[in-house]
């Protein structure tokens, strides 16, 4: 039997299936039927800055009595208090219960007050930290050196703060994807995640509304993911993840052969439940087997960008010389 493990943010994992941060990591009873399953580490369900702030807001919003500042603070504080006492004791409790690494996440807009939770995290027993940074570029008074700044601004407040691994989850909105990865891996940081997967935007036309399509991603969601991972994989100081797409155990070779040292799932698990990420192990070791892999260092990057004999296809993004050779049939 081949042997699964991989090295993540430092961290040693028996699978590089990861559960990736969803509604089925929020608590211990169901982390639990993920490490049962062969989840190789699992990323808590996010805390958002801005759920923790909206919910100060609603209680400074709601005083219809005039400015009580001492009761406003207080109320400020406790309400504060629950929504992270109830993450950190998520934390202790899913320690105390699994055997695999437990990856705190905090999705945040900006540097600023929640910087202080991630030491309060570290101290809780989280294995590693993963932020969840997302800024959508689309104030015309912004350029795209302003928004990144705005990255780096979080990463060294919170490289201060604690000690444990960080990984950045991001998304793929950035005019010089390469360049501006390459200078975050050299931050400090343990990890990267591509990509984080949104809400696409859709439009009702019988009601005229602004809609969301599924939140589930599916296998062609990850070509954009495999792409980067590849491109990447060589040139940066920090392991890589991928995320979005990872539906099976193929998915999960495609990003290691492309230089993930691990992949994360969530759409597959919320579908179909904890037994994929068993499938996906099985898949995995069958393929490992067949291909005479005895670990996955063996082939982990072995088509990246550096090590194909075409890197250019990494790069290709037109279609028209190939369909300039085929007589296309348009599908029925």
């Amino acid at each position: 039997m081949a042997d699964l493990s991989t090295t993540y943010l430092g961290l040693k994992l028996k699978s590089p299936v990861i559960a990736g941060s969803s509604p089925l990591t929020d608590n211990v009873k169901s982390i639990k039927k993920l490490a049962d399953a062969g989840a190789g580490a699992v990323v808590l369900k996010s805390l958002f800055e801005e759920q923790i702030m909206m919910d100060v807001d609603a209680l400074q919003v709601n005083n219809m009595h005039g400015s009580y500042d001492d009761i406003e603070n207080l109320a400020t504080y406790f309400t504060k208090q629950k929504s992270i006492n109830e993450y950190l004791t998520l934390i202790k409790e899913t320690k105390n219960t699994v055997d695999i690494p437990v990856i705190a996440s905090i999705n945040c807009l900006s540097p600023g007050e929640w910087v202080e939770f991630a030491k309060k995290i570290e101290k809780a027993g989280a294995d590693a930290l993963e932020l969840n940074i997302f800024l959508m570029p689309a104030a015309l008074e912004f350029t795209g050196t302003d928004y990144e700044r705005t990255y780096f601004d979080v990463i060294d407040q919170v490289t201060k703060k604690i000690n444990i691994p960080i990984a950045i989850k991001l998304g793929s909105y950035f005019s010089g994807m390469a360049n501006f990865l390459h200078r975050l891996s050299q931050t400090g940081i343990s990890g990267i995640v591509l990509f984080n997967r949104f809400y696409d935007t859709d439009i009702d036309i019988e009601e005229q509304i602004l809609t969301s399509r599924s939140y589930n991603s599916h296998a062609a969601d990850n070509s954009n993911v495999l792409r980067w991972i590849g491109i990447l994989s060589p040139h940066v100081s920090c392991d890589l993840a991928a995320s979005t797409g990872i539906v099976n155990g193929d998915t999960v070779i495609k990003n290691l052969l492309a230089g993930a040292q691990a992949t994360q799932v969530v759409s597959a698990i919320l579908t179909h439940g904890a037994g994929e990420i068993t499938k996906m192990n099985t898949r995995l070791n069958a393929w490992m087997d067949e291909k005479g892999y005895s670990k996955t260092a063996e082939f982990i990057g072995k088509l990246n960008q550096k090590e194909v004999k075409k890197p250019i296809l990494f790069e290709r993004t037109q279609f028209m010389k190939y369909f300039s050779n085929l007589d296309y049939v348009s599908p029925k």
